[in-house]
C-alpha cells in the first residue's frame, strides 16, 4: 500500500534527518512512488510529517491495556497496582528492544529535543495515556494522592527503560557487550522491578513521616 509505505519511510527519514534535511522527492523515491502521491494524501511535506507522528503513535501500541489498568486503579488495591506498574515497565522495556522500534524512537527522540504540534500527537496516544495511567496506579501503590511526587516518581522509572534505548550504545560499553541479548535485559528488567519496590517502598516511608 502506496500510503504505508510512505508513512514508514517518512518516520524513518525524518527520525534520521528531520523535517528539514529530507525531501519530499527523496522520500517519494526511496517509497517508490511519484511525489504527487505525497501531495495526494498529505498535501506536502508538512502533512505527511504530522500523519508520520500519527503513525508513531499507533506503532507505539498500548491503548489496548489502557483499560486494563484503569481497572486497577478504580479497584484501589496497592499489591495490584504494583503489580501493574512492574507489568508496563515490563512491556516498555520490551517494546524498545524490538528492531521495529529503531525508527519510530529516532522520530520520538528529535521531537523530545525540539517539540513541535507532532510531539503533541504522539503524547496523545499511548504515551500520554501511559503516563496517566502510571502516575495513578503509583498513587494507589503507595496508598497516596500527592500527584506532583507521583509525577517525579513516574518520570525516573521511565528514565529506567528509557536510557537502554537512548544511550544503548553507552550501555553496550558498560556491560562490556557487543549486543543487548535477551538475558541481558532480563536480568535488566528485575533489576527495574526491584527499584520499582524500593521507590514506591520510600514513598510510602516519606508518607508515614509526614503524618
Amino acid at each position: 500500500m502506496v500510503q504505508q509505505r510512505l508513512l514508514d519511510i517518512a518516520i524513518e527519514q525524518f527520525g534520521q534527518h528531520g523535517l528539514d534535511g529530507v525531501s519530499t522527492r527523496e522520500i517519494a523515491a526511496a517509497a517508490d512512488t511519484a511525489m504527487s502521491s505525497i501531495t495526494y494524501h498529505y498535501g506536502g511535506k508538512e502533512g505527511l510529517y504530522l500523519a508520520a507522528a500519527d503513525e508513531v503513535a499507533k506503532q507505539m501500541g498500548g491503548l489496548d491495556t489502557i483499560a486494563t489498568f484503569d481497572r486497577v486503579i478504580a479497584g484501589g488495591d496497592p499489591a495490584a497496582a504494583r503489580g501493574a506498574i512492574a507489568a508496563i515497565m515490563r512491556n516498555f522495556l520490551e517494546r524498545l528492544q524490538q528492531p521495529q522500534s529503531n525508527a519510530w524512537a529516532l522520530f520520538i527522540m528529535r521531537e523530545q529535543l525540539n517539540p513541535t504540534e507532532a510531539f503533541e500527537r504522539i503524547y496523545a496516544g499511548p504515551m500520554g495515556q501511559t503516563a496517566r495511567v502510571l502516575v495513578e496506579l503509583i498513587c494507589v501503590a503507595t496508598g497516596g494522592d500527592d500527584r506532583a511526587a507521583a509525577r517525579l516518581a513516574a518520570i525516573s522509572l521511565f528514565g529506567q527503560v528509557l536510557v537502554m534505548k537512548a544511550a544503548r550504545a553507552t550501555c553496550r560499553k558498560m556491560l562490556e557487550r557487543e549486543t543487548l541479548t535477551q538475558d541481558v535485559i532480563d536480568d535488566y528488567a528485575a533489576r527495574v522491578v526491584a527499584n520499582i519496590d524500593a521507590i514506591l517502598d520510600r514513598m510510602i516511608a516519606e508518607r508515614q513521616e509526614q503524618s
